[in-house]
């Protein structure tokens, strides 16, 4: 008689479980040996001429204890085993038949689940647009489980988590998704999902930093504006990126179309709301050749389409009488107005002129 008295036994992963078998009584000459499932699904678990390193005989050499130790069990470990004696022919074609069985005992391995992670959108959503986020964890047993999210510790809605089996069919494994409106302030938010499942003492937590998924774009300043500067003045030019996250951004100067190298490039620093700022200078000499020359800013964030300043240089070219170019063709114009309004209209200096004039009549 083969005797396997153990219906059911649980377990947690990691354990060693024992699973108890003996024979009694006179049987046919042949080995014992443990098989997990029936039929052309069957497993050899351990025999006497192999097994695995994991699974250990109880009694060494005994004839009629056949109880085995398994270490570090684990839920594909998870299943019927089978107390297995064999027959064994004889005559030319010797082999091991089939003689007696146990019943069976079935194994439940009782696994938690990995700690949460949560993973953010591809691309990155600015102040107003909406972002998905999951929570993946998996290789738990039995099968119920909860999750819930929270955002800066308040509770969250999200959609119905997606619980499936896993490769092995005796595990499990859980997908759970929100979707937010983000915001400015969310640089400093945080993400939680909490997963509480039987086996757990206490719920697993994964968390995620709203930043990663956030883009602020800078607002961008040219300083100072001059309406015009004298002659081989030099003027510094100010850039100023505000308020955008992530830091890395790149600024660059083009003079007419044409970038300008500059030599200090300053970094982006921290503002006490958690986004960045950056200032750029570019230090220039009023030159007569500089005159109507257009100077841009170019602020490039986060792959998006960058964000241009401009401004136009006028200078102030005085003449051999002390008088700037405005100037000296207000005097001229007074003399031929006619020849002079035409220049001035396509110069574009008429409405200089009339201001220059009314103060002259003024004073």
């Amino acid at each position: 008689r083969v005797q396997q008295p153990q219906e059911q036994l649980l377990a947690t992963a990691g354990q060693t479980i024992t699973l108890s078998c003996t024979t009694s009584g006179d049987g046919p000459i042949g080995p014992v040996e443990w098989l997990k499932g029936r039929g052309n699904e069957n497993k050899t678990i351990y025999a006497q001429t192999s097994s695995s390193p994991r699974v250990t005989r109880v009694v060494n050499g005994s004839n009629t204890d056949f109880s085995i130790h398994i270490r570090d069990v684990q839920p594909e470990d998870a299943g019927t085993y089978y107390c297995v004696k064999y027959k064994r022919t004889v005559g030319q074609s010797a082999s091991l038949e089939f003689f007696q069985s146990g019943k069976g005992t079935v194994v439940s391995v009782h696994a938690k689940p990995t700690t949460p992670v949560v993973f953010g959108p591809e691309q990155r959503a600015g102040p107003g647009e909406s972002a998905t986020f999951t929570c993946e964890t998996g290789g738990f047993f039995p099968r119920s489980i909860s999750v819930r999210w929270l955002k800066n510790r308040a509770p969250i809605s999200a959609q119905q988590p997606q619980i499936s089996p896993g490769q092995s069919n005796s595990s499990y494994s859980l997908s759970s998704r929100v979707t937010l409106t983000l915001q400015q302030e969310d640089v400093r938010s945080q993400l939680s999902c909490e997963v509480q499942h039987p086996t757990l003492p206490a719920p697993l937590r994964g968390t995620y930093r709203l930043r990663e998924a956030l883009r602020v774009s800078p607002s961008v300043r040219l300083l100072p504006e001059p309406s015009s500067v004298d002659v081989n003045q030099t003027l510094n030019l100010s850039c100023r990126a505000e308020g955008f996250y992530p830091r890395e951004v790149a600024v660059s100067w083009l003079e007419n179309g044409r970038e300008v190298k500059v030599e200090n490039a300053s970094r982006a620093a921290e503002t006490p709301q958690g986004l960045f700022e950056l200032s750029s200078l570019l230090e220039l000499q009023a030159t007569e050749e500089r005159n109507g020359s257009v100077f841009a800013c170019r602020v490039l964030h986060d792959g998006q389409e960058p964000v241009s300043r401009t401004l136009t240089l006028w200078i102030a070219v005085p003449t051999k009488e002390g008088l700037s170019d405005s100037s000296q063709l207000g005097v001229t114009l007074l003399a031929s107005p006619g020849l002079w309004l035409g220049i001035l209209l396509e110069k574009g200096l008429l409405g200089g002129l009339l201001i220059f004039l009314f103060r002259r009549m003024r004073t």
